[in-house]
């Protein structure tokens, strides 16, 4: 075992040191122990594995870079791992806008949604596998216009205005509207084909969150939303990508303001038929949704339900109205024929008391004739004596009402005795005149 000597001074003692005075023992040492001492570290294995395997410097390295290619493959095998076809390692790298730049990196399958996580990784195992260097070294032939792709697709994709310029017309990350015939196969076949389809165009949205288009579950509420929001849809879409490039040289200053507002009218038409084609694709869609026909369904039953109950209500109305009409018209006919039956009692009473004031009046002056108007038996009355006594008996009525008139008549229809008829008619003049109706000596016969 090699062993080293290593020389130090010990420090100098300071100035009025004493040994016996200032040295303190704090402890002592322990026994000395030999051990073996090994080398280790990364610098030691790739020493160790140079000797084993008998390389150089520059044979080790290469080999430990493939090995780490393939380290890196391998990790990243599951999650950005796509097979490279030979028409696209073949690319002319001159052709850069018209590569796919998910596609030369791998990332296929991610597209608008890989992460710059997974962009650079992509990226990095790209390079291990495809760099000039080590093509040279495993000696392939290939140039180096695929690694110029590789390079051109990290630039686009790590700058967030140019991604978001190649996202606009990367027409590999749209999925295509299904067929009526294929949406309509079963009850669920709508919503799985038509569902990836706004979910691929809501990348193009400015207004987060989008809607999306639900499922035969959604509410009324849901599903007008989801195509209010389709219908006035907001897209940050544009077709930069896609310009003409423009002369860099100052000299052709008209040919760069031509081709500027080429592009520019070419943007705005790309535009407009975006917008158009977005709009047909929900029409389409509308036009296919069952919910739409269900909820209009709905409504027109609601619609109907409303009419035949406002209809029902109307009828009862008019029905109330005809009864309260006919109700009316009854009570109506009631109280005439009550008023009319009412009048002709009246009148009926009327004559009745009208007969019975002619017949009472006849009892009265019946009662003096029978009476040999209050003279006594034999005696014949003579033309003025009637007269006179008629006369009396008109004005003793004249000062009665039909009551008393019915009174007197009661009392005199009875008696015919000429005393008996006097002494009643003397009565009757006696309390007339008491009331004040009759004067005294106003009667020429009764009166005396």
């Amino acid at each position: 075992m090699a062993t080293a000597q290593v020389s130090l001074p010990l420090p100098v003692l300071p100035e009025g040191w004493s040994a016996p005075n200032d040295f303190k023992v704090v402890g002592t040492l322990s026994t000395a122990n030999q051990r073996n001492l090994e080398p280790v570290g990364p610098h030691f294995l790739a020493h160790a594995r140079r000797k084993r395997h008998k390389r150089t410097f520059s044979e080790d390295e290469r080999i430990q870079a493939q090995e780490n290619v393939k380290k890196v493959e391998d990790d990243d095998a599951d999650e950005i791992s796509e097979p490279e076809n030979e028409l696209m390692l073949g690319r002319d790298a001159k052709d850069w806008k018209g590569q796919d730049h998910y596609a030369v990196l791998g990332l296929s399958k991610y597209r608008y949604r890989a992460t710059d996580s997974q962009i650079k990784r992509a990226h990095r195992k790209k390079v291990l596998r495809h760099h000039p260097d080590k093509r040279a070294a495993t000696g392939s032939s290939e140039d180096d216009s695929f690694f110029k792709c590789i390079q051109k697709a990290f630039e686009i994709l790590t700058d967030p205005v140019k991604r978001r310029q190649f996202d606009s017309v990367d027409e590999n990350a749209n999925v295509d509207p299904p067929s009526k015939k294929a949406a309509s196969k079963s009850s669920t076949a709508f919503y799985k084909l038509w569902g990836p389809v706004f979910e691929s165009e809501a990348r193009f949205s400015k207004v987060q969150s989008v809607p999306m288009l639900g499922n035969d579950k959604s509410t009324k509420e849901e599903v007008e939303h989801f195509y209010n929001f389709w219908f006035n849809f907001e897209s940050w879409r544009s077709f930069e990508y896609q310009d003409e490039d423009v002369p860099d040289d100052n000299e052709n200053r008209d040919q760069k303001r031509h081709v500027e507002r080429k592009n520019n009218n070419a943007r705005k038409k790309k535009k407009t038929e975006d917008t158009a084609r977005l709009r047909q694709l929900v029409d389409d869609c509308l036009a296919g949704d069952e919910r739409i026909k269900k909820f209009k369904k709905e409504a027109r039953a609601g619609k109907d339900k409303k009419r035949l109950e406002k209809e029902a209500e109307e009828k009862r109305v008019l029905e109330e109205a005809k009864k309260a009409k006919e109700e009316q018209e009854r009570l109506l006919k009631e109280k005439e024929e009550a008023e009319k039956a009412e009048k002709a009692e009246g009148k009926k009473a009327k004559e009745a008391a009208k007969n019975a004031v002619k017949k009472n009046k006849r009892v009265l002056k019946g009662s003096v004739k029978d009476a040999n108007y209050l003279l006594p038996e034999g005696e014949g009355a003579s033309a003025k004596r009637i007269d006179e006594m008629l006369g009396d008996v008109e004005a003793v009525m004249g000062k009665i009402d039909n009551e008393e008139l019915a009174a007197l008549a009661g009392k005199l229809g009875a008696l015919k005795l000429a005393d008996e008829v006097g002494g009643v008619w003397k009565e009757e003049v006696k309390r007339l005149e008491g009331a004040g109706k009759l004067k005294p000596g106003e009667l020429k016969v009764l009166g005396s």
